[in-house]
């Protein structure tokens, strides 16, 4: 690869050595921007340690990308689809979404079930990171996130935290996975201190760099 920006160069060349990528792997990452949608919630100091440490992970925001690009679930060849497709699709592509999600993901469940007060709730997929030892709930969404989503989303956290996580691990993280999202909606309804619960975009095709550059920027 002939990469002009000596920081993205390094970045990938340190994430190749680390991850012992193969070719395909270096290739579909550089094409998806992966340096660009790591360095853009980075200010310039933490963009230079990416190029000189790769991506480390210490809080949950390190390992969340916004937008996330699913082009090998093969979805933009159909017209309609519903987020039981996009979960089937996932969970048949279980390699591909790890090698998206990033470093020290393990799958956990999907359609994990909880319950209180005769109630049943259904997360779509739990995975855990071993590197911040978290448990991390995903939710699909079709269509504009709404504020009902994330409050399921505090709800699901909540439950993570009290119940299910052990007093050694961390704190549960929550990413609401959607095809657009208003970001006033999300900042508003999230309280300001939140380090838990995260709205990403998702591309169902793998943008060219003019085209990334248009989407990061929207």
């Amino acid at each position: 690869m002939r990469i002009d920006n000596d920081l993205e160069r390094n970045f990938y060349e340190i994430e190749s050595i680390k991850n012992n990528w193969s070719v395909r792997e270096l290739t579909r990452n550089y094409s998806s921007s992966l340096f660009s949608r790591l360095a853009l919630s980075r200010d310039k100091h933490k963009v230079k340690e990416l190029s000189k440490k790769g991506h480390i992970v210490e809080k949950a925001g390190d390992i969340v990308k916004d937008p996330y690009i699913l082009e090998f679930l093969g979805l933009d060849k159909l017209e309609v689809y519903s987020e039981s497709d996009l979960e089937e699709r996932i969970i048949n592509k279980l390699e591909n979404f790890l090698m998206e999600l990033g470093n020290g993901f393990t799958f956990v469940s999907r359609q994990k079930r909880i319950s209180f007060d005769d109630k049943h709730f259904y997360i779509d997929l739990v995975f855990y990171n071993r590197m911040l030892r978290s448990f991390v709930l995903i939710d699909l969404k079709i269509g504009e996130i709404r504020h009902q989503d994330i409050g399921q989303m505090q709800m699901y956290v909540h439950y993570y935290d009290r119940e299910i996580k052990l007093g050694d691990e961390n704190k549960t993280i929550g990413i609401i996975l959607c095809q657009n999202k208003s970001e006033a909606l999300v900042r508003y309804t999230l309280p300001e201190d939140n380090e838990q619960i995260f709205a990403s975009k998702y591309e169902t095709i793998l943008p060219s760099q003019e085209e990334f550059l248009s989407i990061i920027n929207a």
